[in-house]
């Protein structure tokens, strides 16, 4: 469960486990086609973060991944079973890595690499089959990972040449990174998670500004659909993750409801739907079902009937 100070508000725990693979010479962790393994759930926005880079740079055949079951109880996530039937999506099973038979929760990959583990178990896990370690669970220097590091491995050209962090840019995406996270992307849970009615107030208000910032500049950027125009970056990324959860989720789970995404901010919802319908990364890696029930069903500080709302339907309308 969520960490809040006495005045109520939301308080994110820094990850644990801070190490990176590299194409460098005689790295720790080098880069190598079948060593690294990645665990995620579909819910988790940080987590579908490092989905779509994986996606987005061709990394399908070089680092693997499974997806954890959609609901988080006591003991954090847990894997899936043969007997679940309520948590569709693409290697969403039981452990897969060989020694982690009998694994049960994410938890025990922590445990497994240090028993004296006192830190929170938390998706993504970029893990090494080869020294059986926790490479890193921080989301975005795991997609910074993905955008460079295999490059040189990477069979098809079009994929290599894919740029998450083009140099000219870089300035830039640093600067929308540190304002979307804190306001966007974080804003949403503290808003959900406050557990003062001014702590809300203060972070609800904070979040609709930072998206009214947003919603002015998309609207202003033609020359292409992306946030910087015509070059898709980590900030198409990191943003959409949140964006994409908003209506069917944060809008009423998280009292975010001032506005909701597609009657409020044309330019935000058209650059959100350009990115789901027209890149397979992003659509394939949104499911809706686990996001939806992650959210009602686990959080049950904030929903104790565990309801989760129909709507709204469709999820994400066309283009």
């Amino acid at each position: 469960m969520p960490k809040n100070d006495p005045t109520g508000e939301f308080k994110r725990q820094q990850s644990s486990f801070r190490n990176f693979i590299s194409r460098a010479p005689g790295a720790q962790f080098p880069a190598e086609k079948g060593r690294y393994h990645l665990y995620v759930s579909y819910a988790c926005p940080w987590a579908t973060r490092t989905l779509i880079a994986r996606k987005l740079k061709g990394l399908e055949d070089i680092v693997s991944f499974s997806a954890v079951h959609w609901h988080m109880g006591p003991q954090g996530w847990r894997f899936a079973t043969a007997s679940d039937s309520d948590a569709e999506g693409e290697n969403v099973v039981p452990d897969p890595v060989e020694g982690h038979e009998g694994f049960t929760h994410l938890r025990q990959v922590y445990f497994s690499v240090n028993p004296e583990y006192a830190g929170r178990f938390t998706v993504p896990v970029l893990y090494d089959k080869v020294q059986k370690t926790i490479v890193n669970n921080e989301s975005s220097e795991i997609l910074r990972m993905f955008g460079t590091e295999f490059d040189d491995i990477i069979p098809d050209e079009k994929y290599r040449a894919v740029d998450l962090y083009p140099e000219p840019l870089r300035a830039d995406i640093d600067a929308a990174h540190e304002w979307q996270y804190d306001l966007i992307n974080n804003g949403v849970y503290k808003s959900g998670f406050a557990t003062t009615q001014a702590a809300y107030e203060r972070n609800v208000v904070a979040l609709f500004d930072a998206l009214d910032r947003a919603e002015e500049h998309l609207s202003q950027t033609k020359k292409g659909p992306y946030w910087f125009g015509d070059v898709l970056t980590e900030v198409d990324i990191r943003l959409f993750v949140t964006i994409i959860r908003f209506d069917p989720v944060y809008v009423q789970h998280f009292k975010c409801n001032i506005r909701d995404i597609r009657s409020g901010y044309p330019a935000v919802h058209a650059w959100m739907r350009n990115l789901y319908w027209n890149h397979a990364a992003f659509r394939d890696t949104t499911n809706f079902l686990h996001i939806k029930n992650h959210y009602t069903k686990s959080h049950t500080n904030i929903n104790p009937l565990s309801i989760t709302p129909l709507g709204p339907l469709p999820h994400i309308l066309p283009l």
